[in-house]
Order: C-alpha cells, then sequence, then structure tokens
C-alpha cells in the first residue's frame, strides 16, 4: 500500500468574500498543495460547469460575445469548491502519482536572504 504524504493546502476561493449569488459548483481557483518535504505544486482549478462559461469573453457570461472554439485546460477539474472534496482529490492524487512535474514551485529561499518571500501572517 502507498503511503500518502502529509500535505496542507492552501485555497484561494477561502479568502473571498462570500456573495450572495456564489455557486460553487460554477467557479474557478487557485490551489497550493506543501508537502512535508518543503515541495509545493501549484494548480489553476476550475469546477466542470465552469467549463462552459469559460468559453465566453471575461466577465464569462452566456451570450456576452462569441464562445471560443478552443481552450487551454487549467491544471484540474473538480466538481465544486469544498475542502473537504479537494483534500480527498489531493490524497488520492497523491497515492496515484499523479501530481505533474509542471505543477511544482521552485525551492523557497530561506528568510532573510535576498528575493525571499516572507511567510503571511497568522490570523
Amino acid at each position: 500500500m502507498t503511503t500518502i504524504p502529509a500535505f496542507e493546502l492552501w485555497l484561494e476561493f477561502e479568502l473571498w468574500e462570500p456573495k450572495p449569488d456564489d455557486d460553487p459548483t460554477d467557479d474557478f481557483f487557485n490551489m497550493q498543495v506543501r508537502l512535508a518535504d518543503g515541495r509545493r505544486y501549484a494548480m489553476n482549478v476550475w469546477t466542470f460547469k465552469f467549463l462552459q462559461k469559460a468559453r465566453y469573453p471575461w466577465p464569462y457570461e452566456d451570450g456576452a460575445g462569441d464562445p471560443e472554439e478552443y481552450l487551454l485546460p487549467p491544471d484540474l477539474f473538480v466538481e465544486r469548491l469544498d475542502r473537504g472534496l479537494l483534500e480527498r482529490v489531493v490524497r488520492r492524487m497523491l497515492a496515484e502519482g499523479e501530481m505533474k512535474p509542471e505543477w511544482l514551485c521552485p525551492p523557497e529561499k530561506a528568510s532573510g536572504q535576498p528575493g525571499a518571500v516572507a511567510d503571511p501572517p497568522d490570523h
């Protein structure tokens, strides 16, 4: 049996102010997976339902302009914006070896080194 490494998720949508018309099954977001060994993966994630809207120009409204004949895909499609679902998806992807090398972020520089990115403050 494959051992699934420990990981932390950063989900962009958890930082958004909710709006009354938000639909967690029809949106897109960025996600970062941080493994205990320091590797980080960054992904652009769309819901299946958002794919239809993505064919139209910003602000992605059906009928607002002509739909595109093709789209370059995101890194991952999911059913909905939901932490529990995404934790299950990432666990399965790690177990199946489905984390693509192109999603891997460059190593972070240690604090105090030129160009280092400071960790965000805890809230």
